[in-house]
């Protein structure tokens, strides 16, 4: 399966139909190519037409306040295989080609977190140390 770039006219018809929140972004799930669930992040206009458009997954960062390209700084990118929108069109979920981890910490997804009866357990360990990918320390 290959991403195949969506352009004008009907890149502007399907962002129109997209319902952002008020903040003007819209939660965006990512799985892999077998539906594992890696991550969940935020997409403005501006990132999800430069997905759409290019097949780079691209992220609006909300504490830099700015577009976030996946992999930029770690090299972990993500290449869009299938994009899809929920019943009330303000959810996406996109089938990405995850090259390396998905996850900050290292892990292949975010959601390594199990809450049990006895508290959080780490379900996995890093496949990479952090400090690797970004050459600083990131908490877990």
């Amino acid at each position: 399966m290959t991403w195949k770039p969506i352009t004008s006219p009907i890149l502007d018809t399907l962002l129109d139909k997209v319902q952002f929140n008020e903040q003007g972004l819209i939660s965006a799930i990512a799985q892999d190519e077998a539906g594992h669930v890696l991550m969940l992040a935020w997409m403005n206009r501006d990132a999800l037409a430069e997905t759409l458009k290019t097949g780079r997954v691209c992220y609006y960062s909300r504490s830099r306040n700015k577009l976030w390209r996946k992999g930029e700084s770690s090299g972990q990118e993500q290449h869009l295989l299938a994009a899809s929108l929920d019943c009330d069109a303000d959810c996406l979920l996109l089938t990405v080609q995850q090259k390396g981890v998905a996850c900050h910490t290292g892990r292949r997804s975010c959601f390594y977190q199990a809450l049990t009866p006895s508290g959080i357990t780490n379900l996995t360990e890093p496949d990479i140390r952090p400090e690797t990918l970004y050459g600083e320390k990131v908490s877990s």
